[in-house]
């Protein structure tokens, strides 16, 4: 009788446990499809390619000049925390209509918008890295500008991210700007129209995201809501569909070793790192660019917020439960309209988990 070949079996294990490649051909893809995967690309690799770039540097004494120069210059610009410094012209550039288009991202409009007033966009859910809300906020790939004349958006960050040389330039032209308070206050008090982003749910939804799926933390995030009634400004819920389906994450169910490590990083860091995968450049099935999946971010209708009472600067507990209650439900109303068009994959329906 034959033995099993045990060294065979175990190679077959190993194998299993990764995807079969396959390879992008080399030859028949259309121009417009490699611009497209080439602008993804380079956004992707923007960050580290800044970061390694200005490293360099510094070994260069030649260019040490410029480097003190820079520095008293980082040190004096707070661009950032004072409303950006966007620049419709890189807004518009081609480079972002191919960024936009490889997925492809487009904007579904609930309702006009009065550019009298400002707003607080809620977007949702928060995905990998919110590439949706790069495209539809921080360029004018989808044509935010003329769906919403008059209302001029600037998609928030975390200000760690202002302290990137070229990186932070980049963004401050984008019209991203800090998630600070003062940031949005000077933002909202800025004049008529001017609104601001907000990924509420922040790294710990990253966690969740997975395709198929739309858990979000919400219950507790009242801070947007606070600032919206103190400035007046209207809630509007924005909901993403496709953020999450465009990349893969490692299962990181709650009490894992891998779920305490990044819930410690996020305590200690103020942001954590998802293990996640998607396509590779010259492949369709293992990398870190993102899968071709549509994205459709749906701009909800307003939601008025409560006036303060003379004398009063904070909202009360109960204005806020109330005025979360109807951005939820409005929330809802959006993914419930929308989910059998735009989720037809769907694994579950939209969920608040936090």
């Amino acid at each position: 009788m034959e033995k099993p070949d045990n060294n065979k079996n175990i190679l077959s294990s190993v194998s299993d446990c990764f995807p079969k490649i396959e390879w992008a051909p080399l030859w028949g893809i259309p121009l417009e499809r490699r611009m497209q995967t080439a602008a993804v690309v380079v956004w992707l690799i923007l960050l580290g390619s800044c970061m390694s770039l200005s490293i360099f540097s510094l070994t260069l004494p030649v260019l040490w000049p410029i480097h003190i120069a820079y520095l008293a210059y980082l040190w004096i610009d707070q661009s950032h925390e004072n409303g950006g410094r966007r620049s419709e012209w890189f807004r518009s550039l081609p480079f972002w209509h191919y960024f936009a288009g490889y997925f492809p991202v487009k904007i579904v409009k609930e309702a006009d918008l009065d550019p009298s007033k400002n707003y607080i966009f809620g977007y949702h859910p928060h995905g990998i890295i919110s590439l949706g809300a790069v495209a539809n906020f921080a360029t004018e790939a989808t044509g935010f500008s003329q769906l919403f004349p008059g209302i001029i958006p600037s998609l928030l960050t975390l200000t760690a991210n202002f302290k990137v040389p070229l990186y932070r330039d980049i963004m401050l032209a984008l019209g991203i700007a800090s998630v600070s308070r003062h940031s949005c206050e000077t933002i909202l008090s800025s004049g008529p129209g001017r609104s601001i982003v907000i990924v509420v749910g922040g790294a710990s939804e990253s966690l969740r995201a997975r395709p198929g799926t739309a858990d979000l933390t919400l219950q507790k995030r009242l801070g947007f809501i606070r600032m919206a009634i103190r400035h007046q400004a209207g809630l509007i819920p924005t909901f993403s569909f496709g953020e999450n389906d465009i990349f893969q994450q490692v299962d990181n169910s709650n009490e894992t070793l891998l779920w305490k490590i990044q819930k410690g990083v996020q305590r200690l860091m103020g942001f954590t790192i998802p293990l996640f995968h998607g396509r590779g450049i010259f492949n369709y099935s293992l990398g870190l660019v993102p899968y071709r999946h549509p994205i459709v971010t749906v701009v909800g209708k307003p939601i008025p917020v409560p006036k303060l009472k003379a004398g009063e600067t904070e909202p009360t507990e109960e204005q806020l439960l109330s005025t979360q209650a109807l951005y939820i439900e409005e929330l809802k109303c959006i993914y419930d309209k929308y989910k059998d068009i735009y989720a037809k994959d769907r694994k579950q329906d939209l969920r608040i988990v936090a």
